[in-house]
């Protein structure tokens, strides 16, 4: 059992960053930083030019960092904090809609998966183990 954490712990880690980086590269690249600050213009969002940017910067730089295991308990934090701000300040307003009630249970999902991460750390396979940061 053992054998399934080493390999399992890094696949998580794999899977849970992946969504951030995705999100932070299509604001970025694909709608840019005026289109993403259009939409969340139109979703309500506080300062729409400053708050894009906050939003690539946590998701593409988080997700980097809890892909590769650098202060990965603290960054998964942040990411647990974040999901829950956006699930309850975007998709929840919008809940009577399914779409929207869906994307707001899988932030709550997603907070709760790095919460295990801040709670057990990166595992074996990350910078923080390689540096001493995190202990076995």
């Amino acid at each position: 059992m053992d054998n399934l954490k080493t390999y399992a712990v890094p696949l998580g880690r794999l899977l849970l960053s992946s969504l951030f980086i995705y999100a932070g590269l299509t604001k970025l690249f694909v709608f840019g930083p005026e289109g993403t600050a259009q939409f969340f213009a139109k979703a309500g969002a506080p300062i729409p030019e400053l708050s894009n940017w906050i939003a690539i910067i946590v998701e593409l730089i988080g997700g980097i960092m809890i892909l590769i295991g650098l202060q990965t308990r603290w960054v998964a934090l942040v990411l647990a904090i974040w999901c829950l701000v956006t699930g309850f300040g975007f998709h929840l307003p919008g809940s009577a809609m399914m779409h929207d009630m869906n994307h707001f249970y899988k932030n709550l999902t997603i907070a709760g998966g790095l919460l295990y991460v801040f709670a057990f750390g990166a595992g074996i396979w990350s910078i923080d183990r390689a540096t001493g940061m995190e202990k076995a």
